[in-house]
């Protein structure tokens, strides 16, 4: 059993736990994601301070992907990405994660040319045209 187990507590924080097993990036993200109504807890939607208990039926809205989690421990500290498998096993259907990397190689091809700042290339065309040598 790994060190980073609670032993003594029973249940503990969504937000945290989330943060903790690296669902979201930091805890102020999971805290807003179940305040934004982007996370159930055993189906229903969950506040940052509802408890997590072993066993628990977990669905999580990111970005591109709602992923399905089943707690099967608590941490107290956010561990390594190694040690998640060990605190969670992931239910996420295949097809939520091909959708992730449809939408990312989407967003690449429509990518909009020309925003932000100018290239080097693009200033001397625009001197060419202007006509300042």
């Amino acid at each position: 059993m790994p060190s980073s187990l609670t032993s003594n507590a029973s249940s503990q924080r969504l937000d945290r736990w989330l943060w903790a097993v690296r669902v979201y990036k930091t805890r102020s993200d999971a805290a807003e994601a179940c305040r934004g109504s982007a996370v159930r807890l055993n189906g229903s939607i969950a506040k940052p301070s509802a408890k997590v208990r072993i066993g628990d039926m977990i669905v999580a809205r990111t970005k591109a992907l709602t992923r399905t989690l089943h707690v099967l421990a608590l941490t107290e500290n956010r561990i390594g990405a190694p040690l998640v498998p060990e605190h969670l096993d992931d239910q996420t259907p295949e097809s939520e994660y091909e959708k992730a990397r449809e939408k990312r190689a989407n967003a690449r091809v429509f990518s909009h040319k020309g925003s932000g700042r100018p290239t080097k290339k693009d200033r001397r065309d625009i001197e060419k045209l202007i006509g300042n040598d």
